[in-house]
């Protein structure tokens, strides 16, 4: 049987192409010199490899200048084929002790290959006086001491009273290492702190250097604080414990490194900051404490409306700074405006750099009498660190227009008191918008008396009494039942601070954030504390004051340690449900004991 001369083509060609990747693949030559080292003590040794990618012919090494060879040249040839590509490596390794102090340079070696000569690079190494433990006697662990460090990167260690400073946690690893797995053993507690972790969603590992020399780094945690008083603030050291795999000398039947495995502890270490305070000199007496850089405006949704109807007045500072932590201005309305508590409105994200965004409080407004009011030009004072200087933002005055309505001729306009007195004497035109002449009409004959719907009325009271009664001893029974209303109120109030963190169930990092910020809000509406002094020692005192059972204390406590591990700790949805549980249960006890 013949085999088609074309055919015979399809193959010859498809050799061709297998065979012409190969040469590639093959063209690309490398010799290079690689140290075990480049600075030892003079009791050390160090190996030298001369590695090639192709064989050659030839191998010249270099005069090793303030060394003795104490072992080599020693051979090993490396050689496999991946997805139809060869990989050939061979190695000349020595073996080197120093005879001398200084500064050496080992020079090039050469060889050739494929009937040319390849030269590699000079490389220098320091010898030192002797060390205590040389490398060759130490230990899996001493290596892994030497090549291991956790650093606590801090932004700014002298800012201002509430100025942000960002604080970075970093693993670095030396190349000649690799970590397997790592636990947090010890999270810091940022005493005197507010506090805003920043999630490290994914971990990837980055080059660097430590120390002037290479290493690679993976950020593991990362958070921002507000000192929350000055002088010298300690932050306390984040401890890991951590799976490290060493190489060792040995080697396995094919030539390659054995690994040895070991556990370290690395600490980042205690950092002070020192906080400084804000100046006295030139602080405006509207100060509350506003830190950052910010802008300051006041809004209304309307400024012409009848009586009775409402408008909405908002009072929002916006920028970059401790948002969270400072309490906005209020207007000076006149008492003729009827003003109801404001909802406070956030929207802040926290960055590296700080907080930034705006935050505002809503005023429902609903005029009384016709007029026009004027609402004053409202000062918000802020320190700004850039400048270290205190400026203050004025808004413009407003003026609402109440168009149609009453006219209260007993106070008339209040423009600069919000407490005046809203009783009017009833005067002059006060009632014109009234109508006095009705448009009624006549309707047709029609006898109610005597019908059954007439004895249906003068029946009804009569039916009412009993139910009325039981109505009043069903009210008087739950009146009376104190510890069953004071059950009632603490679950519904339970209810309204956790309604947006039962909502997030199941998205780890919402659900935690909103628990938080739930717990905190509960406390400042009991305690009646401000924001800045949310630290769990604290809130821990507090409850002790109040006389707050020690269980009830503890599971708050352990609630809001809870809240800071989920952010960089796996957290079940089974977790996330028992700690949403846990509050509502905390809160409904705490309420009852306040």
């Amino acid at each position: 049987m013949s085999i088609p001369f074309k055919n015979i083509l399809v193959f010859l060609s498809i050799a061709f192409v297998v065979f012409g990747y190969a040469q590639n693949g093959e063209n690309a030559i490398t010799f290079e010199m690689k140290l075990s080292k480049d600075k030892l003590g003079i009791n050390e040794r160090i190996r030298v490899d001369f590695t090639m990618n192709k064989d050659g012919d030839n191998f010249n090494p270099p005069d090793f200048t303030g060394f003795r060879v104490l072992m080599g040249p020693s051979q090993s040839i490396s050689s496999s084929w991946i997805n139809g590509v060869r990989s050939y490596s061979k190695t000349y390794s020595y073996t080197l002790v120093p005879t001398a102090r200084g500064q050496f340079t080992i020079q090039q070696a050469t060889i050739v290959i494929d009937g040319e000569t390849y030269k590699s690079l000079p490389r220098k190494v320091e010898v030192t006086a002797a060390v205590d433990k040389p490398s060759d006697q130490m230990t899996v662990d001493d290596v892994a001491d030497e090549s291991l460090h956790l650093v606590a990167e801090v932004s700014k260690t002298s800012p201002y009273l509430n100025e942000a400073i960002s604080v970075v946690y970093k693993l670095y690893v030396a190349p000649s290492i690799s970590v397997s797995n790592y636990q947090p053993l010890d999270n810091p507690k940022y005493n005197n702190f507010w506090s805003q972790d920043i999630p490290v969603r994914r971990l990837s590992a980055e080059n660097g250097t430590y120390k002037g020399k290479p290493y690679r780094y993976v950020i593991l945690k990362r958070v921002v604080l507000y000192p929350q008083k000055s002088g010298k603030l300690e932050i306390e050291p984040l401890s890991l414990d951590v799976t490290v795999d060493v190489p060792t000398a040995k080697r396995d039947f094919f030539g390659g490194r054995i690994y040895s495995q070991t556990n370290k502890t690395v600490s980042a270490g205690r950092r002070t900051i020192n906080v400084k305070a804000l100046p006295e000199k030139n602080k405006p007496v509207d100060f509350s404490g506003a830190v950052g850089n910010f802008n300051f405006s006041v809004t209304t949704s309307k400024t012409a409306l009848n009586a009775s109807e409402s408008l909405q007045a908002k009072v929002e500072v916006s920028g970059k700074g401790n948002l969270k932590l400072f309490q906005l201005p209020e207007p000076n309305l006149p008492g003729s405006l009827e003003v109801y508590d404001p909802e406070f409105d956030e929207n802040v994200r926290t960055t590296l750099a700080g907080s930034q965004g705006k935050v505002s409080n809503n005023y429902t407004i609903v005029p009384s009498f016709k007029g026009k009011y004027p609402i004053p030009s409202i000062a918000f004072s802020y320190f700004d660190p850039s400048s270290e200087s205190y400026k203050t933002l004025n808004s413009d005055e407003i003026v609402i227009n109440v168009k149609e309505g009453p006219v209260n001729s007993s106070v008339g306009n209040l423009p600069n008191n919000s407490t005046g007195n809203k009783q009017a004497v009833a005067t002059g035109n006060q009632f014109n918008f009234i109508k006095l002449q009705p448009n009624l009409s006549t309707i047709g004959t029609n006898y109610f008396f005597g019908t059954t719907r007439f004895y249906l009325f003068l029946l009804l009271p009569l039916l009412l009494i009993p139910a009325a009664i039981a109505f009043g001893k069903k009210r008087d029974a739950i009146a009376s039942d104190v510890v069953g209303n004071r059950i009632r109120r603490a679950n519904k109030l339970a209810r309204k601070f956790l309604s947006k963190a039962q909502k997030e169930l199941g998205n780890k990092e919402a659900f935690y954030i909103a628990l938080e910020k739930a717990l905190h809000n509960y406390l400042k509406a009991k305690l009646k504390i401000e924001t800045s002094e949310f630290s769990k020692d604290k809130i821990a005192s507090l409850l002790n004051e109040k006389d707050v059972d020690e269980n009830t204390n503890t599971g708050f406590i352990a609630l809001l340690q809870n809240c800071e591990m989920a952010r960089y700790s796996p957290f079940s949805e089974v977790q996330m449900q028992q700690d949403y549980d846990k509050a509502s249960e905390v809160i409904s006890q705490l309420d009852k004991q306040l």
